[in-house]
């Protein structure tokens, strides 16, 4: 079965750096999918943050991230990678890593194109 593990969240101060991991059990069953994460809070929701291709070829941001977060893959580990620096308050939320029933980055952006959603990890910026 697919599963979308998520780690790596946790406190951090402002400007501050983490890494995220989502493992990806079955990932043949993904490789022509996209995958990404999305983040939510009670206040602003589900928001999506970013999205990649296995192979890399195509990246998407959201502009609040945009400089300051960076998705990569790893496709040997089968694990997606969310490098978050430059950490701001506003970043506080639960991290989700999901994969898309479609091929393209940016039907990651619409919840209702999300085939697999993993549990989340919280990160917590403090300032």
């Amino acid at each position: 079965q697919v599963q979308l593990v998520e780690s790596g969240g946790g406190l951090v101060q402002a400007g501050g750096s983490l890494r995220l991991a989502c493992a990806v059990s079955e990932a043949p069953a993904l490789a022509n999918n996209a995958m990404g994460w999305f983040r939510q809070t009670p206040g602003k929701g589900r928001q999506f943050v970013a999205s990649t291709t296995w192979s890399g070829g195509s990246i998407a941001y959201a502009d609040s991230v945009k400089g300051r977060f960076t998705i990569s893959r790893d496709n040997a580990e089968d694990t997606i990678y969310l490098q978050m620096n430059d950490l701001k308050p506003e970043d506080t939320a639960v991290y989700t890593c999901v994969a898309s029933h479609w091929s393209t980055v940016q039907s990651v952006k619409i919840p209702q194109n999300i085939a697999y959603w993993g549990q989340g990890t919280q990160v917590t910026v403090s300032s």
